[in-house]
């Protein structure tokens, strides 16, 4: 079924994203930044502390100075709520939906999607790094800094991430009037 205009008609895929809110799309690029974010951070955590205990068995010692892998994934949650506190920001509400605000749902949705995914690999990267970290710093305590400065490049992934999720939402504006649908 197409829905003629004056100008242009409607394909079937057109009016189906055309009946869902923008909102719903917005909303849900929060919800899977906060989502994904945490389940990167559980996923980076279990990875380095199962490690972290396993091997301070053998070399306590290295119990206080491995806990930054677990601060490093645990920023990974903080940043899907930082994601999500701004793109919420940007949500006004509008009496009539215009193409404006399917764009600025559309647009805070990726960059949830953006951010989510992006810590997720960031999160199983720095808990690999982690892991190995622990188990580098039992077996030679020298080599500790070494394998911390992988981790940081595997932690500035979910940074990055953020950055560029940001960047995306910030195009997102809500009741600008532009581009009536029909």
């Amino acid at each position: 079924m197409d829905v003629t205009n004056s100008t242009f008609k409607y394909t079937d895929l057109e009016i189906f994203f055309i009946e869902i809110s923008p909102y719903t799309f917005a909303n849900l690029g929060a919800a899977l930044a906060i989502s994904l974010s945490v389940m990167a951070a559980a996923w980076g955590i279990a990875l380095t502390g199962t490690t972290i205990l396993g091997q301070a068995v053998s070399s306590p010692r290295i119990r206080t100075k491995n806990i930054i892998s677990v601060i490093f994934c645990e920023a990974l949650a903080i940043y899907g709520i930082i994601t999500a506190i701004i793109v919420q920001l940007k949500i006004k509400d509008t009496q009539v939906f215009y193409g404006s605000d399917y764009f600025a749902g559309f647009a805070i949705f990726w960059s949830g999607l953006l951010v989510g995914f992006s810590n997720l690999a960031c999160g199983i990267a720095v808990g690999v790094a982690g892991s190995s970290a622990a188990i580098a710093d039992a077996a030679n305590p020298e080599l500790f800094i070494k394998v911390l400065v992988i981790e940081i490049f595997a932690s500035a992934l979910g940074l990055f991430g953020l950055i560029v999720g940001i960047v995306q939402a910030n195009a997102a504006d809500f009741g600008l009037n532009k581009f009536p649908l029909m």
